[in-house]
This record gives C-alpha cells, sequence and structure tokens, in this order.
C-alpha cells in the first residue's frame, strides 16, 4: 500500500490536521475537456480518491471526509444520479477489504434514507464489517447538505425543548455540535476544494468555521497524492490564532 510519494519527508507528522474535508469538484469538466461521458469523470475521480485515501493513512491523518454527494444533486439528470450510485456500491465493494487490512473504518453523514435500497445495504455491510477499525475514520457526505443539517439539528434541540428534556437557557455552541451529524468528530482543520471554484458550496458550514481553506485549479481526476503534501506543507506554515493576537505579535 505505497503511495509512492517523495516529499512526505518534509512534513512535521505532530502537527497533521486531525480532520481534511475534500470538496471533490471538476469530474465533469475532466470529462468533457476529454468529449467523454460524464460518468468516466466520476470513475476518474474514484482512482484519485483510493490515492487521497491510501496516503492519508500512511501519514496518520486521523479523519477525511469526502463532499461525494450532495442535497443538491439529486437535481442531476436522472442517468447521471444513477451512474453515481452504482459507482458507490462498486467503490465500497471493492474497497472494503483494503479497509480491513488497513484498519481503515467507513462513516456516513447526510440524508442516507434518500439513497437507493441496494447502496444503503452496501453501506449497511461495510459500516458494520469496519465498526472496529480505529486507524483512520474515511468519512463520506452522501446526500448531504449543510443548511439540511442545521434545520434537522435546529429541529431536534426544539423537540427537546418542548417534551422539557432541554432547557433553552443551557444551549450553547456544545449543545449545536452535539445535534450534528458530526457529533462524534473534531471540526475539520484544512479543507481543500479542485477545480478553482472559490466556494463552499453548503459543505459543513458549522464545522469550517475555522478551518484552514485550500483551493487549487486542479481538477478533481487529476489530483495528486503529490499535490496533496503539498498542500498539507503549506497549512503547516500557516498560523491558526482562532481570532486571537498572533504570537509574533509584540507587547
Amino acid at each position: 500500500m505505497s503511495s509512492n510519494t517523495s516529499n512526505t519527508h518534509r512534513l512535521n507528522i505532530a502537527e497533521l490536521p486531525r480532520h481534511v474535508a475534500v470538496i471533490m469538484d471538476g469530474n465533469g469538466r475532466w470529462a468533457k475537456k476529454r468529449l467523454l461521458n460524464r460518468v468516466k469523470g466520476h470513475e476518474k475521480g474514484a482512482e484519485t480518491v483510493r490515492q487521497i485515501v491510501r496516503i492519508s493513512r500512511e501519514m496518520g491523518i486521523g479523519v477525511l471526509t469526502f463532499f461525494a454527494f450532495s442535497t443538491e444533486n439529486w437535481q442531476r439528470p436522472e442517468s447521471e444520479i444513477h451512474a453515481l450510485m452504482g459507482l458507490f456500491k462498486r467503490l465500497l465493494n471493492s474497497e472494503e477489504r483494503e479497509m480491513q487490512e488497513n484498519n481503515i473504518r467507513l462513516g456516513i453523514i447526510g440524508q442516507i434514507d434518500r439513497l437507493p435500497e441496494d447502496v444503503r445495504a452496501v453501506i449497511a455491510r461495510v459500516l458494520k464489517t469496519t465498526r472496529g477499525n480505529d486507524g483512520m475514520l474515511l468519512n463520506l457526505a452522501l446526500s448531504y447538505g449543510g443548511r439540511t443539517e442545521i434545520t434537522e439539528m435546529v429541529r431536534r434541540i426544539a423537540f427537546k425543548s418542548a417534551a422539557g428534556t432541554l432547557n433553552p437557557d443551557t444551549i450553547d455552541e456544545a449543545t449545536v455540535a452535539d445535534h450534528l451529524y458530526t457529533r462524534e468528530l473534531p471540526d475539520p482543520d484544512l479543507m481543500i476544494r479542485t477545480s478553482g471554484e472559490m466556494r463552499i458550496s453548503n459543505f459543513l458550514l458549522w464545522q469550517l468555521a475555522y478551518a484552514e481553506l485550500f483551493v487549487t485549479p486542479t481538477l478533481w481526476p487529476d489530483f495528486t497524492a503529490d499535490e496533496f503534501v503539498s498542500i498539507l506543507k503549506e497549512y503547516q506554515n500557516r498560523e491558526r490564532r482562532f481570532g486571537k493576537v498572533s504570537k509574533s505579535t509584540s507587547d
């Protein structure tokens, strides 16, 4: 399981992000540039997912979240949606053994009930198979939307308040975080978006509050382990102040 990445030795392994979130954009444009069907772009993008999962596991990144399918993606042509669902199934089936061998646990966030039954069955099996693994969490955002997540969070808190099991006066940021899909995860330290689009597209709206953002013009199918490592190096050169004064600022 070698990534063949030559410059990882220049990284400070102790200062790697705990959680990396990725918006995988550009599959369709990659295919269009090559006069191919959009589905071919998604298939090539799946190969990139494998590569980034492998190098992340080797380096010791704890959580890797991929924005795989948004709530808005349900508006795409039915043929593309069908092809994507089939690709998700094939990817999970083909990678299940490698996830087991490399101590990787699968996680899913989003409106899973909207997915086809056969896709949900594969997800349920792989979730069960890998639930004891603790080397890395591979987290897929499927049928996911940040506004939907926040709306569902508000509804759950409102129900508890109305039932008298939650005092509104005690609601704080920790309460909110505990009612999100990601309640058991650290917030992303780093968010990468490919294809050069300067937006977060309804992805982890609450969780990305203090994440370092990186946008690369590279289309997702062309994204490599070497570019990923280069972004990690740049991340390590940034000072994360969280609203505080810079350490280098003198009194």
